[in-house]
């Protein structure tokens, strides 16, 4: 397949200007120039409509990034965007409640299994610091058994490497227990008996919740008095209009929504059982300006109606299938290790080694070649709505490609030197 040459003079120059101005160069690592090829996948974005995007200089990709997980129905939804325009004649955040509040807390309450009452914030991170909160309010408890991945506030990162800042005694208030391993979460409420406020973890990242394990940790919590908190920021309004915890018939005590919910505008939740939220009211301080902003609320108004009104998740889940197994028959036909794990909505390419490890250098090379042929991932995989049949037989096309070009490196036993840039990597979190 042709590989056209594509420019990226814009990318680099407001790269090289970020740097001198912006802390790590960007605000959110996940976007950051070192998920893909420096100097070979674009740094800088322009524009999206539906599964495409456009980079500063022009150049135009299928994107699965999906505004890193936020966007479901795709860029420029015209549903979407119409309501977020209705709302700007009438303003964006005024001096007192606008019913929209009302309206969307409504619709939370009616489609996700947990929800009774709701709480607005801005980010996932601000959710599910709310969600820790009303935990540790409502039990008296300080000790929480985390997941890996729960936001960048101090709760969530006191044991983490990278800690600096964050008071030292918060760090035996939390602990990490494997995605999966009930005996750890077992051990650490053995450990900390009448000390822990709450179990928090994503119900379903990309390893299948083993038969059980979320029903377990919802009875363990509960019979020693915490509360299960799921959070839902990236499986929210993806693997079911109310959520995993929908598709996997478990509902926790609170949840936290985010990413899927307003179509890549800001908005997050804490939603959960109202006597929860009733008992603590008067004892805790939850409180942001912009929690009520009512561009955002009217497009998750417009965004959830569109997902129960229209086949948006069915869609979604056939075309991630269909990506997913055809990239990896093509792995297997091709004889490369390469493998798309996870669920149809949310993918992630691995490289695994007879180790267990992952060879950075065989993914670095695939995501190069895939992103040289107009296709844009990083991260993790997200389907949109409007990403067309035509979309996804053009990735698999750029995937057989992309998968010949790692055979043959790997056959020259010199992959490092196919590379046009240094080898992807990720902030590390724990």
């Amino acid at each position: 397949m042709e590989k056209p040459r594509r420019e990226l003079k814009e990318s680099k120059a407001y790269w090289e200007r970020a740097t001198k101005v912006i802390m790590d160069g960007t605000q959110l690592y996940s976007k950051g120039p070192m998920i893909n090829i420096f100097g070979v996948a674009p740094t800088y974005l322009r524009r999206g409509r539906a599964g495409h995007v456009w980079d500063v200089d022009g150049n135009e990709y299928i994107d699965y990034t999906s505004g890193v997980g936020s966007v479901i129905l795709g860029y420029g939804y015209p549903r979407v965007n119409a309501a977020i325009t209705k709302q700007l004649e009438d303003g964006t955040n005024l001096g007192l409640i606008h019913p929209l509040e009302v309206e969307v807390a409504e619709l939370l309450c009616e489609v996700v299994p947990c929800a009774e009452m709701v709480r607005f914030m801005k980010t996932g991170g601000g959710a599910t610091t709310a969600a820790v909160r009303l935990a540790r309010a409502y039990t008296g408890r300080d000790v929480v058994i985390k997941g890996e991945y729960h936001g960048w506030h101090d709760w969530a990162m006191a044991s983490a490497k990278r800690n600096a800042g964050i008071p030292r005694a918060l760090a035996g208030t939390v602990f990490y227990a494997e995605y999966n391993d009930i005996e750890a979460v077992k051990r650490l409420f053995r450990e900390h008996k009448d000390q822990i406020a709450a179990v928090i973890t994503e119900p379903v990242q990309l390893e299948p919740p083993k038969a059980g394990y979320l029903e377990q940790l919802r009875d363990i919590a509960h019979q020693n008095g915490a509360l299960l908190i799921f959070d839902e920021v990236v499986s929210g309004f993806r693997f079911a209009l109310g959520g995993a915890q929908e598709y996997f018939s478990v509902t926790p005590d609170l949840a936290c929504f985010g990413k899927g919910m307003s179509n890549g505008m800001p908005l997050s939740a804490v939603v959960g059982r109202r006597e929860i939220f009733k008992q603590v009211q008067d004892r805790i301080f939850m409180s942001t300006t912009f929690g009520g902003e009512m561009l955002s609320l009217a497009a998750a108004l417009a965004n959830i109606q569109e997902i129960r009104d229209q086949p948006v998740l069915e869609r979604v889940w056939a075309l991630g299938r269909r990506l997913q197994d055809g990239a990896n028959a093509l792995a297997k036909k091709i004889g490369v290790n390469l493998k798309c794990i996870g669920y149809p909505p949310r993918i992630l390419v691995v490289a695994p080694t007879s180790a267990g490890e992952e060879d950075i250098l065989l993914k670095s090379l695939f995501l190069q070649e895939t992103v040289k042929r107009g296709v844009l991932m990083a991260w993790q995989m997200f389907p949109m709505y409007t990403h067309t049949d035509e979309d996804i037989d053009r990735t698999l096309e750029v995937f057989d490609a992309a998968m010949g070009v790692c055979k043959q490196a790997v056959e020259s036993e010199s992959v490092m030197s196919f590379l046009e840039g240094p080898p992807v990597k990720w902030v590390e979190v724990l």
